[in-house]
C-alpha cells in the first residue's frame, strides 16, 4: 500500500509534471529536496516490506503465524505513529527538525536490522523514525505555495506522488533481489544505504526550503542543528529499548490474553498519548497560528452529523485495508511456496512480485483521473462514497482470483505467475477506487476545528488493519473459513452495503 498522505492529487499525473519537475521557474527548488528524500524513504520501506516475512521464515525459523503476526504489527505500526510524530513536531520540534530526526532514526534502524539480535530494535527505531518523518514530509510539500498557487500545488503533489511510485517500484527489484539472491542483510543494508542518502541530501538541501516547516523562533536547519538531532535521535532510540524490555518483562501476563484483548490494550494505551499531546497542544499559549480558527463554541449538530459519517465510513475501509495488506504477508508467501517463478529461463525474486503494484499505480494513475472527470460529468456519476464502495467490490473480486489460484495450487502443486499480476493488477485498480477519493473526502467533509484529528482517526484505519492483515490467518483457522475466501466475501459484501448506505452517508455529510 503506497503511503496515504501523498495520494490526494494522484490522479494529475502527466508527463507535463515531470517537465515542469526539470524546470525550477515552475516549482520551487525546495520540491526537488522533498521528493528525493521521500523517494528513498519509500525505498526503505518497501525494501524493507519485501523482506521482512521472508527473512523471519526463512533465516529465523519463525513460524508463518507468528511471522506474519511481527509483520501485522510493524505495519499497523507505521501507520498510527505519524499521528505522534506530527504532534510532537506541531508541539516542540518544528517540522523541519523532526523530519531529520526521522531520516535518522530509520538509518540507524535499517542498520540494526543486520544484526539478527537486535530484530526487535531495529523494528523499533523503524516505526518511530516514520512516524516522525512521514506526516512532517506531506506536510513540507503543501508550504512551498503561497495563497493563489493551487495549480502549482496539486501539481508538486502529483510530482511528489511521483517520488513516492518510484521508491516503491525500485525497491523490491532491488533490496528484495540483493537480500533473497545475495544475503539477507545485504538487503537490509541496501535499504539503510538509500535512506542514508535520502538523509545526507535533506541536511545538505535544507537552503533549498526556506522557511518552511520552522517555528517562529527558530533558525534555518544546518549542521550545527547536529548535537539536537542526535539527542532526539539517541531519546528516541531510548525510548524504543525502554519499551521491549517493558514487554519482555510483563509478556508473561501479556501472553494469557488473546489477539483482540492485546489489540484493545494497545490501542488504549496509544489513545492516551495521543489524547495528552493533542491536549497540550490545544493549550499552550503562543502556539496556535495566527490564521487558525480560534472557535471555542461546541460541535454543532450538522458537525456531529459529518464526523459520524466518517467514523462509519472507516470501519468499512479498515476491511479493505485488512485484505490489500495482505501483500506483504500471505501473498508474498504464496509467491515463494505456491507460484512457479520461473520465466524463460529466469527464476522472478519473491520480493519482486511486490513491484507489481507501484508499476500499474503510475500507468494507472491518469487513466482513472480521466474516468473520474468524464464520469463526475454525466448521469453516472458516482459519490465519493459510491467510489470506495466500488473499490471494495473490486478488492473482493481480486481475492475469488487469489482463492482459485490457492485451490489450484493445493490440487496441481505450483501455479503460474500470472494469477498473482491478476490479483495485484485488480488490487490496484479498487485502490485507486478507494485511497485518494477517501482521503478527499475526509479533507473536504470535516469540520474546521477537526479536520487534522479525523484525518489521524482515518489514518488508524490503516494502522488497525495493518495489524488485522497479519493475524487474520490464525484467527480463521479454527473456523469454517479460509482465508482468501473469507476475504473475498467480507470484502464484496462490505462494498455492497456501504453502497446501500451511499445515499444516507451522503446526507449526513451534506448537513
Amino acid at each position: 500500500m503506497l503511503d496515504n498522505n501523498s495520494k490526494i492529487n494522484q490522479g494529475r499525473l502527466s508527463e507535463r509534471l515531470s517537465n515542469e519537475f526539470r524546470n525550477d521557474s515552475h516549482q520551487p527548488s525546495g520540491l526537488r529536496v522533498l521528493f528525493f528524500a521521500e523517494m528513498w524513504e519509500r525505498f526503505s520501506y518497501y525494501g524493507m516490506r519485501s523482506l521482512l516475512v521472508l527473512y523471519l521464515i526463512n533465516s529465523l525459523s519463525f513460524s508463518r503465524d507468528n511471522a506474519l503476526e511481527l509483520y501485522g504489527i510493524y505495519t499497523g505500526l507505521v501507520y498510527l505513529t505519524p499521528i505522534y510524530g506530527g504532534a510532537i513536531a506541531d508541539k516542540y520540534l518544528g517540522k523541519r527538525r523532526a523530519l531529520l530526526i526521522g531520516a535518522f532514526l530509520m538509518v540507524l534502524g535499517h542498520f540494526c536490522m543486520v544484526f539478527e539480535s537486535l530484530l526487535y530494535v531495529a523494528l523499533g527505531l523503524l516505526i518511530v523514525g516514520n512516524g516522525f518523518f512521514k506526516p512532517n514530509a506531506s506536510s513540507l510539500v503543501g508550504e512551498l505555495y503561497g495563497l493563489g498557487e493551487e495549480g502549482k500545488r496539486s501539481a508538486g503533489y502529483s510530482i511528489f506522488y511521483m517520488g513516492i511510485n518510484l521508491g516503491a517500484f525500485l525497491a523490491p527489484l532491488v533490496a528484495g533481489t540483493l537480500g533473497e539472491r545475495v544475503g539477507w542483510h545485504y538487503g537490509f543494508a541496501c535499504a539503510g544505504v538509500g535512506m542514508t542518502f535520502g538523509a545526507i541530501q535533506l541536511l545538505m538541501g535544507q537552503d533549498k526550503l526556506g522557511r518552511i516547516g520552522l517555528k517562529e523562533h527558530q533558525n534555518p536547519v544546518d549542521f550545527s542543528d547536529t548535537k539536537l538531532i542526535l539527542i532526539w535521535v539517541g531519546a528516541s532510540a531510548t525510548f524504543v529499548f525502554a519499551t521491549i524490555y517493558s514487554f519482555e518483562f510483563f509478556s508473561p501476563w501479556l501472553d494469557s490474553l488473546s489477539k483482540i484483548q492485546k489489540l484493545i490494550l494497545e490501542l488504549s494505551l496509544l489513545a492516551g498519548v495521543l489524547v495528552y499531546l493533542l491536549n497540550s497542544k490545544s493549550n499552550s499559549p503562543g502556539e496556535l497560528s495566527s490564521t487558525a480558527p480560534k472557535s471555542n463554541h461546541s460541535m454543532s449538530k450538522s458537525d456531529w452529523s459529518r464526523v459520524i459519517a466518517i467514523l462509519i465510513v472507516m470501519l468499512f475501509v479498515i476491511v479493505f485495508w485488512t485484505g490489500f495488506e495482505q501483500a506483504g504477508g500471505t501473498m508474498t508467501l504464496f509467491a515463494e511456496q505456491n507460484t512457479n517463478r520461473e520465466l524463460f529461463g529466469f527464476l522472478i525474486p519473491t520480493s519482486s512480485f511486490q513491484a507489481i503494484n507501484p508499476a500499474l499505480i503510475i500507468l494507472l494513475a491518469p487513466l482513472f483521473s480521466i474516468i473520474w472527470i468524464k464520469l463526475d460529468s454525466s448521469k453516472y456519476s458516482l459519490s465519493d462514497i459510491g467510489k470506495q464502495s466500488l473499490g471494495m467490490i473490486i478488492l473482493g473480486l481480486g481475492f475469488l482470483v487469489m482463492s482459485h489460484a490457492q485451490n489450484l495450487s493445493d490440487t496441481l502443486g505450483r501455479v503460474g505467475p500470472e494469477w498473482l499480476f491478476m490479483v495485484y493488477a485488480i488490487h490496484t485498480a479498487g485502490e485507486l477506487m478507494l485511497s485518494p477519493v477517501g482521503l478527499a473526502m475526509v479533507s473536504r467533509v470535516s469540520p474546521s476545528k477537526l479536520s487534522a484529528l479525523l484525518m489521524g482517526v482515518w489514518l488508524l484505519s490503516s494502522a488497525i488493519a495493518g495489524y488485522m492483515s497479519g493475524t487474520l490467518e490464525s484467527i480463521l483457522r479454527n473456523s469454517d473459513f479460509s482465508l482468501y475466501p473469507f476475504l473475498a466475501t467480507i470484502s464484496i459484501s462490505a462494498g455492497i452495503i456501504l453502497f446501500i448506505l451511499s445515499p444516507s452517508l451522503n446526507k449526513m455529510m451534506r448537513s
